[in-house]
């Protein structure tokens, strides 16, 4: 089942996300490897340098394991996020073929 992982930056998260960004990317590319993701990237900041939060689409067996996952990325735990939201995600765009 996809969910939808909607994360908050902190205030200033740049040099934090820069610092842990190979991690995070890693695991993304792990998911990608399995076909399990969907999407994955951030909310440019509009008024300055940086960023304001990430969006990760991708496939877990449950909720449980999605926010599991979640809670687990590199950016949680260096401090980047203030907030995590995992909810499920029902894809109807592009269709699945």
């Amino acid at each position: 089942m996809l969910f939808a992982i909607i994360s908050q930056d902190v205030e200033n998260s740049l040099p934090a996300r820069m610092e842990a960004r190979p991690a995070h990317i890693e695991r993304l590319k792990a998911l990608d490897a399995q076909n399990r993701l969907t999407l994955a990237g951030p909310h440019p900041h509009t008024l300055e340098e940086g960023f304001t939060g990430s969006l990760v689409v991708a496939d877990f067996a449950d909720l449980a394991t999605a926010q599991e996952w979640a809670s687990k990325d590199p950016y949680v735990a260096a401090g980047v996020y203030s907030q995590v939201t995992v909810k499920p995600f029902k894809q109807v765009f592009p269709t699945q073929g």
